[in-house]
């Protein structure tokens, strides 16, 4: 079994966690033990379950799809076991966070949520939605943290007796205060509890987190329009208004006492004081590591978790009718021989080759960076005539395709099909040499050619142009436009030509 979003309960003795299967379990820290308190919905939600823990560690809160495909909000006795959704089943809510002072949940919902079909069908339209924050009231005793308040000024009395009066009145109050008034911990009173939801004075926008910060106090991340990473907006309870607290954040945690922040601002972390946005690079972690690596070691560890991933999380638990134990014992005697990661992801490639099923990939690893030179290309077809060599055909980026780059096919560059290309950067080239070998470490390079209308180097003309380092959307587009161009020409323009890439981005 694997383990899904660890989370400490803020006494230390709880672990919450979310395995391979959705399942919500928690670990007894001292013991070991191991409870079951819920099962998600369904296995996309692994990872992305929020759990959160109450300041008295006695209740687990997070957001799980029900039958409708919307997510509730769910919470979790670990006193009773028991699993009560607490949030509307026609709003899709999620990002569960308790405010520390154990007597409101914060959480984000929508209520104008279109389900799609998921993103492989592509007959589907996802919709945009938007969300609102919330907080709940979890006591039917509670009082709404956004009580009206009086528009009238207050009169001054100029009574002093009775401000006399009220002084006294206020000590013997303070000298009461605290008498049976036990703290009972979290208390959710579940009848009516759907009636304490409010949503925070804050428009509905594209929010994504939610994080409690001190008490009364919590952050909430939006994905703003034009803006990479998210906003984060810090709302108080108290001033009832939010404000910006950083921006282009991607990551966010904060500590258990809620004083402290990490979050993440570009390719940077930063651990700030949740009391006050913070200024420019404050707080910024200044991280060099470096560790010793036994390859060896780490591509045998590398073998046994590809294999232990596919064995934990293949559709099939057949594994298509596989012995996945005896593929192991297999395969995994060639580790001892592998010499480079590359052998590695061959030997990993066949294990899995070994499950007969498509969309199965190995690739990427950590290989040694090594020096790389460039050969760059000039986007034509060359062939040898007169000793020399002749450009057959230049290829074009097509007017409208401006992704496309096209090094000959440039405004007022004086080369055409037909010409020759006689020498590049002042050594002469003759077609008994590889042009390629003459053009090698020009991608990208601003590149002298010699052109000429015949095969001689005598009468040659210079011009300046920058060589790609692929022609393959070049050469694929020009095929493209070519069988487009015939089916027009054949069909004298009655028939179209429709040519499809692929199901994905493209």
């Amino acid at each position: 079994t694997l383990g899904w979003e660890a989370t400490w309960s803020p006494d230390g003795s709880h672990i919450a966690f979310v395995d391979d299967d959705v399942r919500i379990k928690v670990l007894n820290v001292e013991s070991g033990d191991i409870r079951q308190a819920d099962v998600g919905g369904n296995n996309l939600e692994r990872g992305g379950m929020d759990l959160s823990w109450s300041p008295d560690s006695k209740w687990l809160a997070y957001a799980k799809s029900f039958a409708n495909g919307f997510s509730r909000v769910v919470v979790w006795s670990s006193e009773t076991g028991e699993a009560t959704p607490v949030t509307d089943p026609m709003a899709h809510a999620t990002s569960p966070a308790w405010d520390r002072g154990g007597e409101h949940i914060y959480f984000i919902a929508s209520t104008d949520l279109g389900l799609g079909s998921g993103w492989a069908n592509t007959s589907s339209i996802q919709t945009s939605a938007s969300y609102t924050p919330y907080v709940m009231i979890l006591r039917a005793d509670g009082t709404t943290p956004f009580t009206l308040q009086s528009d009238e000024e207050d009169e001054p009395s100029g009574d002093e007796e009775g401000e006399a009066q009220d002084e006294d009145s206020n000590e013997a109050e303070d000298s009461n205060e605290g008498e049976g008034d036990e703290d009972e911990g979290v208390r959710i009173d579940f009848d009516g509890i759907d009636r304490r939801v409010i949503a925070l004075p804050m428009p509905s926008r594209r929010y994504a987190s939610v994080d409690a910060g001190p008490e009364g106090t919590v952050f909430i991340g939006e994905f703003a329009p034009n803006s990479p990473g998210m906003t984060l907006h810090k709302f108080s309870l108290e001033d009832r208004e939010s404000s910006v607290f950083s921006r282009r954040v991607s990551g966010v945690s904060v500590s258990a006492d809620g004083e402290k922040m990490l979050y993440r601002s570009g390719s940077n972390w930063h651990v700030v004081s949740t009391g006050r946005p913070p200024e420019n690079g404050s707080g910024r972690l200044s991280m060099t590591l470096r560790m010793q690596l036994d390859r060896s070691a780490e591509w045998h560890q590398l073998f046994d978790e590809a294999w232990r991933y596919e064995k934990e999380y293949f559709y099939d638990p057949g594994m298509h009718g596989n012995d996945w134990d005896e593929v192991r014992a297999r395969y995994r005697p060639l580790v001892e021989h592998i010499r480079h990661r590359s052998d590695l992801n061959y030997v990993l490639d066949q294990v899995n080759g070994e499950l007969s099923v498509g969309h199965s990939f190995v690739f990427g690893g950590d290989f040694p960076a090594v020096d790389t030179v460039r050969v760059g290309l000039l986007g034509a077809d060359l062939e040898p005539d007169g000793g020399r060599w002749q450009i057959e055909r230049i290829y074009t980026f097509e007017s409208w395709n401006p992704g496309l780059s096209a090094p000959l096919d440039q405004p007022g560059l004086n080369v055409e099909e037909g010409h020759y290309l006689v020498g590049v950067n002042g050594t002469e080239l003759t077609s008994s040499q590889d042009p390629y070998q003459a053009l090698d470490g020009t991608a990208g390079v601003q590149t002298v050619l010699h052109i000429n209308d015949r095969p001689s180097m005598d009468g040659s003309w210079e011009v300046t142009v920058e060589p790609i380092r692929s022609e393959s959307q070049l050469r694929q587009r020009a095929w493209v436009e070519d069988n487009r161009r015939r089916v027009a020409e054949l069909s004298n323009g009655r028939l179209g030509y429709a040519w499809i890439p692929n199901t994905g981005g493209p």
